[in-house]
């Protein structure tokens, strides 16, 4: 058999990829990241970004030590002025409380990746506060999230994948796991290594996710989680907080 026959021959490898996951590094989550990791290869995921909310340390930890079969990619979900957005393959954490556009270049210095979580949602969705327009960077992110798996109610999700659709922007799903039970409800098939920003951009070009959705009694540890943080002096973490998280 010739190589071109061969390569022909040959199916491209796909990996399993979910792009937002919280663990007991978020200031609204109890799950423990060893236990994190390992529902996640047993659920055959391929590759886990851990995205805790404006800090990297878990995610640093869990990189080191998560099954064979895994690979953690270091990633943060990080509060700007205007929204949420994810950065993935980090060095070092993004402090909050910037522009999304400072936020962004910030990312782009480590050579990471940018995507935008739950864009719609009526909590949570971007530019919810500041009323800056999400348009206004669609040209400079990789990724939107299509469909989010704790989005409650309403069009949001479908109002997001006409977004990333009328954009050009490759639609993601997203679990955003704050607990062990939601790891991998949804999640992404791409095909090549999507444990590189490279990789990563390459199979975004061809993604699909398959949606699901935990049920509302696993999303009412949420209010819990945030409880028992603060009680542990683990709140939401201030700018100043972020420094010095550098792998």
């Amino acid at each position: 058999m010739g190589v071109a026959e061969e390569l022909v021959a040959t199916p491209a490898r796909r990996a399993f990829i979910e792009l937002h996951c919280h663990t007991s590094g978020s200031f609204d989550s109890l799950a423990d990241p060893q236990a994190v990791a390992r529902a996640a290869a047993r659920r055959g995921l391929t590759h886990l970004a851990v995205t805790d909310h404006d800090r990297i340390d878990a995610a640093l930890r869990l990189r080191d030590t998560a099954p064979p079969e895994l690979t953690i990619i270091v990633g943060e979900e990080v509060k700007t002025a205007d929204g949420d957005l994810i950065a993935v393959f980090l060095r070092e954490a993004v402090p909050p409380g910037m522009s999304a556009v400072e936020t962004i270049a910030a990312v782009r210095e480590q050579g990471g990746l940018v995507g935008v979580p739950h864009p719609f949602d009526g909590l949570r969705g971007f530019g919810r506060k500041s009323g800056a327009v999400l348009e206004s960077i669609a040209h400079l992110v990789d990724w939107v999230e299509a469909y989010n798996a704790r989005v409650v109610g309403g069009s949001a999700n479908e109002k997001a994948a006409l977004f990333a659709r009328e954009h050009g922007l490759p639609g993601v799903g997203a679990s955003d796991s704050h607990t062990v039970l939601e790891v991998g409800v949804t999640y992404n098939i791409v095909t090549g290594d999507p444990g590189t920003p490279e990789g990563l951009v390459a199979g975004l070009s061809t993604v699909d996710f398959v949606p699901g959705r935990a049920s509302f009694y696993v999303r009412a540890w949420t209010p819990v989680a945030k409880v028992v943080q603060s009680m542990k002096g683990n709140g939401r973490r201030r700018a100043q907080e972020t420094r010095g998280e550098i792998r």
